[in-house]
């Protein structure tokens, strides 16, 4: 039986901010990555197609980077909407973050056609700004890592 995510925080986002390319469940193109929380960490699940390929039977390194990013965006969305006393789907509209920074490393090669684990590590460093380290899983194999700082969206980001 394959691992789901079922509350994301993704799918509570405001129509109008649902676009992303990673994380957008409006964007029909995109990833529909989905970040929920796991006890105190977050997790997103992803099953990367075959044209993310970087060399046969392997994924390339900017989809995880992609996966890594959007993964941090959610779980510090998901840590400041639960810090000002919400959970998914209570109807509150969660908070939206952009990336400030993001830096990946890669630890070993990340096979296709096996659902990739993000699991995120959450560290508030400003009332507006949030730290999230990611390790990137294929079963219990750790291929990749990064950090995420990410930053409230600013109300110029607003219509």
């Amino acid at each position: 039986m394959e691992e789901t995510v079922v509350k994301a925080i993704q799918d509570v986002y405001p129509d109008d901010f649902a676009w992303c390319y990673g994380c957008g469940r409006l964007n029909e193109a995109g990833h529909h990555l989905r970040t929920g929380w796991q006890g105190e960490k977050t997790i997103t699940i992803y099953s990367p197609e075959s044209r993310y390929m970087g060399i046969p039977g392997f994924i390339y390194g900017g989809m995880i980077a992609s996966l890594i990013d959007c993964h941090g965006t959610g779980s510090a969305a998901l840590a400041l909407h639960r810090k000002n006393g919400h959970e998914i789907g209570d109807g509150a509209e969660p908070p939206r973050f952009v990336t400030a920074s993001l830096n990946v490393e890669f630890l070993k090669p990340t096979p296709q056609d096996v659902p990739l684990r993000a699991i995120g590590t959450v560290e508030e460093i400003h009332p507006k700004k949030w730290k999230v380290r990611t390790e990137i899983f294929v079963n219990d194999t750790l291929c990749a890592r990064g950090e995420v700082i990410a930053v409230v969206m600013p109300n110029t980001f607003l219509k």
